[in-house]
């Protein structure tokens, strides 16, 4: 069977998530056919994918028509649209949810990355979408910006799970992985059950080796050259060293006895873009027990076709991997310049989806009226 393979990276604790989703995949039950025959146990979606949808696709029709005739305004036409969808996912997700308890099962929606820089309407954008959706199995995604810390924390708080987005960097993600303690102790003396309240953290992979590799070839030389393709890897498994450290802290103990989940690692941005890279290398070499991968059906069935399950093929690897990183700065590449150019840019490009998707929005309802 091709899925065998998924199941085997379910096996090794690595939670198989889908990278899509559309209005499309869920009338006509593809989505339902990936959580039963190829082991999908979550869907993650941003304001390109959802972009796109808008863009391709008829099955929006009544819904933006009935949108008009009510002269909905584009903002609510826009949030309307895409709750119906992340609704209708977190109820073909549900199996998922109830056989983990809800640890898997989830579905996230992106807050608006306009407001990345906007700590308080970050917070009150996600409370609302968090009441429009109304799902135990939602995860409210919120960018790992400086001024998104504080929204994880206050969003978390008020028993809200939380997908934290757009994480490049080793200090941001221990920065991210307190936020979700801060939290997570302010919901429990809120009263709220920890049990009930679930989070990842999304660490970016394959846009650290395009950034890192555009930097090579411009050095160019043959040690440079020997260097690319193995940032991305170095620096994921650098994450999961500091995951393993705070989680196996007193703090997190105590946490952990209240009912706490861990903040499970998401691996984000797993295609590869440069295609002399295996095409399964982001899934292959982040084999690790508590992890999740989100990935493009492309790359799922990618792995259920030719991919290697390695058992935690990170542990035991940071050496290595804190060697890469130590040869790509005594080549001249700045760590801190790298993440913070990708952070910038991840954010413009989600604004720019959105800004794209409230455009086609307010056309479809000016052609439904």
């Amino acid at each position: 069977m091709s899925s065998d393979r998924l199941a085997e990276l379910s096996a090794a604790g690595v939670a198989v998530w889908l990278d899509d989703l559309s209005r499309a995949r869920l009338s006509g039950g593809g989505l339902d056919k990936l959580r039963r025959e190829q082991h999908v146990v979550g869907v993650t979606t941003n304001p390109t994918i959802f972009a796109k949808a808008l863009t391709s696709a008829e099955d929006y029709a009544d819904q933006v028509k009935d949108l008009a005739l009510r002269d909905a305004q584009v903002n609510e036409a826009m949030r309307a649209l895409m709750t119906f969808d992340v609704r209708w996912a977190c109820d073909v997700m549900k199996p998922a949810a109830d056989a983990s308890k809800g640890i898997d099962g989830r579905v996230s929606i992106e807050v608006d990355p306009g407001l990345a820089a906007d700590t308080a309407r970050t917070v009150a954008e996600a409370k609302a979408l968090w009441w429009l959706v109304d799902r135990d199995n939602l995860f409210i995604k919120i960018p790992a910006t400086k001024e998104g810390l504080p929204a994880i924390t206050a969003v978390l708080a008020e028993g809200i799970s939380v997908n934290v987005t757009l994480i490049f960097s080793l200090e941001r993600y221990e920065a991210v992985m307190n936020a979700f303690f801060v939290g997570l102790e302010q919901a429990k003396a809120n009263g709220h059950d920890l049990a009930k309240i679930g989070s990842v953290a999304s660490f970016f992979v394959s846009r650290v080796d395009t950034e890192y590799d555009k930097r090579l070839d411009k050095i160019g030389s043959d040690e440079a050259k020997a260097l690319k393709g193995k940032a991305a890897i170095a620096n994921a498994k650098l994450a999961y060293k500091k995951y393993e450290e705070l989680f196996s802290s007193e703090r997190w103990q105590a946490l952990a006895d209240a009912g706490a989940h861990p903040q499970r690692p998401l691996w984000a941005s797993t295609s590869t873009k440069n295609p002399e890279y295996r095409d399964v290398i982001y899934v292959e070499e982040l084999v690790a027990p508590g992890t999740v991968n989100t990935m493009p059906e492309a790359v799922i069935h990618a792995f259920a076709d030719h991919g290697e399950v390695r058992l935690d093929a990170i542990t035991g690897s940071y050496a290595d991997a804190q060697q890469v990183m130590d040869d790509l700065a005594a080549i001249g590449i700045d760590y801190d310049d790298v993440v913070q150019v990708l952070e910038r840019e991840g954010v413009e490009k989600f604004s720019v989806s959105g800004n794209e998707m409230i455009e086609t929005v307010r056309t479809a309802l000016e052609a439904g009226k």
